[in-house]
Parts: structure tokens; sequence; C-alpha cells
């Protein structure tokens, strides 16, 4: 996708919240892009039947799901995959991916679903300060120096691999079930650290056992907590604070969906959107 395009609306998930967005961005005739995974909402696909959501009754999450896809993209939303790593807000909205794509926008809907992120002990004191998510945008700066990698999804281990063409050693600990393929240079450690250590900069990881000395450290998670999106973020309880019009506190950015809180129910991340998107639009005429 050509980074100069600028989207009227670009939507951070592809769950049910961001696809009733999508549709009714591309009513009003705004130009929408959707990032995230192709398969939508994995919680709802995996519904073995779904008998709440109005007119649907009976039907299974992976149904529901495609419906959703189809009527959105058959709307001409345009849906990439990626997972969003930040979002730099100005003039108008700069956002990179985990694969270092860039997309610009006028105006930003999250629908980026539960935030189930647990925080390890000394995460959030020294995010930036030798702790980040990235291993692809941070990872030269650790050139020769030995780190770890906290992985909760597979997708870590490309982010491993990249570390151990430039590191001196790279510590790896997955904490998802199933065969680890990384690079043999890495060090695979099947148990789960207990923080990250550091006064002013990270020093090492904790263990069970004691402390394992390290320059850097990264944690890949299936979903970016909302906070570490964009900077300045209002967030309460784990939720992202909206109004009734899913306007948060930065202009432009609006949110819809599981990650504004309960209830967790299709029917009200599906009327989120839709209001996430009539809202943004309304942004986007008064900003003219």
């Amino acid at each position: 996708m050509n980074s100069d395009t600028l989207w009227d609306l670009l939507i951070v998930g592809t769950g049910p919240a961001g696809m009733g967005a999508a549709v009714n961005g591309r009513i009003r005739e705004k130009s929408v892009i959707l990032l995230g995974a192709e398969g939508g909402s994995e919680r709802l696909s995996k519904a073995p039947e779904v008998n709440n959501y109005l007119g649907f009754p009976e039907i299974s999450g992976k149904e529901l799901m495609k419906k959703f896809y189809d009527h959105a993209v058959g709307m001409g939303a345009v849906l990439e995959k990626g997972r969003v790593e930040n979002i730099y807000p100005g003039d108008e909205f700069t956002v990179v991916t985990r694969d270092n794509q860039v997309y610009r926008s006028k105006t930003v809907i999250l629908a980026v679903g539960i935030q189930q992120a647990h925080l390890f002990p000394g995460e959030k004191e020294l995010l930036g300060r030798g702790l980040g998510y990235c291993a692809t945008c941070d990872g030269p700066l650790y050139r020769g120096k030995e780190v770890a990698v906290i992985g909760e999804t597979p997708e870590a281990e490309e982010e491993v691999n990249f570390l151990a063409e430039i590191c001196s050693k790279v510590h790896y600990f997955p904490t998802y079930r199933g065969e680890i393929r990384v690079d043999p240079r890495t060090e695979v450690h099947r148990v789960k650290p207990l923080g990250v250590l550091g006064e002013r900069k990270v020093e090492g990881v904790a263990l069970k056992d004691g402390k394992l000395p390290v320059a850097g450290a990264f944690i890949v998670r299936k979903v970016a907590p909302a906070e570490q999106l964009i900077s300045g973020l209002q967030i309460e309880d784990g939720a992202i604070v909206v109004n009734r019009m899913m306007e948060t506190n930065i202009p432009g950015v609006f949110a819809a969906g599981d990650c504004t809180g309960k209830p967790y129910q299709i029917g009200k991340a599906v009327g989120e959107g839709l209001t996430a998107a009539l809202s943004a639009v309304s942004y986007l005429d008064r900003s003219r």
C-alpha cells in the first residue's frame, strides 16, 4: 500500500466494531482502511453459535464474521493485514505497523478488542529505557549486546530471528505452547520471567532462580495494549475512555467495541463502530 495515500478513516481492528465502522464510513463516501487480522475477531470466529445478534439466530461465529467481512469489503473498505505498533498524531496521523509499513490518515478509530495484557513488574517504568515492543524497530540499538525476548505469540519468533543476526546473544522466553522455530544461536528458556529489572534502564530479567543480565528486553504480545499505540490516550480500568459520540481525549481519535469496556457483546460493538464512524465523518466535515 502506498504510504502517500491519505485515508479519511483508518480503523485499527477487524472485528465487529471495526467492520461496523468501515461500512458506515463507506456509506458516507469516505476512504476507509482497516488494519488487523484478515480473519477478523478470533473470539467471534471460534464461537460455535451466536444467539443474541438481532436477525441472525443460531448462526456460527465464523459465518457471522464472514458476513461482516464481505459487507465491509464489498462496500469498498480496504483491509490490510498487519499489527499496528504506534500511532503518531499531528496535522494528520502516521500509523506504523510491526513490519514497518507506514499509513497516513485524517482520523483513527480504535477497535482493538479487549486489552487482556498483564504488565510485567518493571515494564511500565522501563518502557523506552531498554524495554520495547518492536525488535525490528529498536533492535539495532542492541547490536553486539545480549537481549531477552518474551513472546506471547509465535509471531515473536520473527523478532527473535532478526535479533539473532545482530545481537551477541538472544534469550527467548516463549509463553505459548507448541514447537519453537528460532535461529539455533538463540537460547530458549521454558520458564516465565517474573519481571524486568533495572533502575534507570533495563539491567536484566527476573527469574525464579535469580537474575539474567541483559542490555535490552522486548515483549511481543498478540494484541498491543491501547496505551502503547498512542501516547496520552486516556485509559480507566483497562478500557479506553470515550463519550457518547465515541470520542477519546485525543482529537481525531475515536474508539469502539470491547476496548471501551463492558458489555462485551456483538451488538454493542457494531453500534459503537457505527457511532464512531459517523463522529469521524463529522470531525472531517468540521476540519475542512
